[in-house]
């Protein structure tokens, strides 16, 4: 049975089921995506041990920290057009598969994974809702060990136009001719705690809302699109202008791009650096209210 955009859930096509995922295991034309990460900060697990012991069945390991622009020292860049095509080819990963985005459960990561094979052209993108959690809850068949997915080509194509630099959060939080939307928690937003990132100010951009990405997931999926509407709004989030979304190092706020898209809202782009770029500056503005 095809895994085609028809028979996926119409209200969520963005995510599919753990039932639906389980009688489509055998689907050749599905690829399995593993994106867990581990939360900054977090030194004391291996997270591709963990891979090994325990993930989905021919689900190749997406590693974000390794996906990432290496030249710079800030996290999660976003790396060359010819790495990220070179990397996918490794991973088995083509632009004509239905390829299926989990993470722990949290969707605290999937969200990066889906929006950088979206921003490099992938256009047959699902995450599964609950994750891995949600899977393993259902008793669902896991395998172990490292896949040896067979090398293929990815043909990659960079949107530009879909990641912000510095120089464009600098000239936005001057005009005000966007809307910066921060993902972080509001203890980290409004400088009460220090950030996981070690030599970072406290604070965040002027002029910034802050969403905090957890307030829009419930159970490993976004939550319905009326309450992401009604939270959104509440925090001051106009639909009818541009929106950026920034976090702590690009990740999170994936879920705010994600959330933002499933209610077809248009003219979102995402300040890759966030604030591992911005609050690793002495030149900036910073507020701390």
């Amino acid at each position: 049975m095809s895994a085609s955009s028809s028979d996926l859930p119409v209200s969520h096509e963005r995510f599919v089921s753990a039932d639906w995922l389980a009688s489509h295991l055998n689907d050749s034309s599905i690829t399995l995506i593993d994106a867990r990460m581990l939360p900054p900060g977090n030194t004391t697990r291996d997270i591709h041990a963990e891979y090994r012991a325990g993930h989905l069945p021919g689900a190749v390991f997406f590693d974000i920290e390794a996906l990432s622009d290496h030249s710079t020292d800030l996290p999660h860049m976003m790396p060359t057009r010819e790495d990220f095509a070179r990397a996918m080819g490794e991973l088995g990963i083509d632009n004509q598969q239905h390829l299926v985005i989990y993470d722990e459960g949290n969707l605290f990561s999937a969200p990066r994974a889906w929006w950088m094979l979206h921003t490099f052209g992938a256009t047959s993108v699902s995450i599964l809702s609950g994750g891995l959690a949600g899977w393993t809850a259902q008793n669902l068949p896991l395998e172990q060990g490292d896949v040896t997915p067979k090398p293929t080509t990815f043909h990659a194509t960079l949107d530009e136009s879909a990641i912000r630099s510095r120089d464009d959060m600098l000239s936005i939080s001057r005009d005000k001719s966007e809307q910066i939307v921060d993902a972080r928690p509001a203890p980290r937003f409004h400088a009460e705690v220090d950030e996981p990132r070690p030599g970072l100010h406290r604070g965040h951009i002027p002029g910034s809302l802050n969403v905090p990405w957890t307030d829009l997931v419930h159970n490993g999926a976004l939550k319905p699109n009326a309450e992401l509407a009604t939270i959104l709004h509440k925090h001051g989030v106009d639909f009818t202008r541009p929106i950026v979304a920034s976090c702590g190092s690009g990740v999170t706020a994936s879920v705010v791009v994600l959330a933002l898209t499933q209610l077809n809202v248009p003219n979102v782009t995402l300040y890759d650096g966030s604030w591992s770029d911005w609050g690793s500056r002495d030149d900036v503005p910073i507020a701390r209210d």
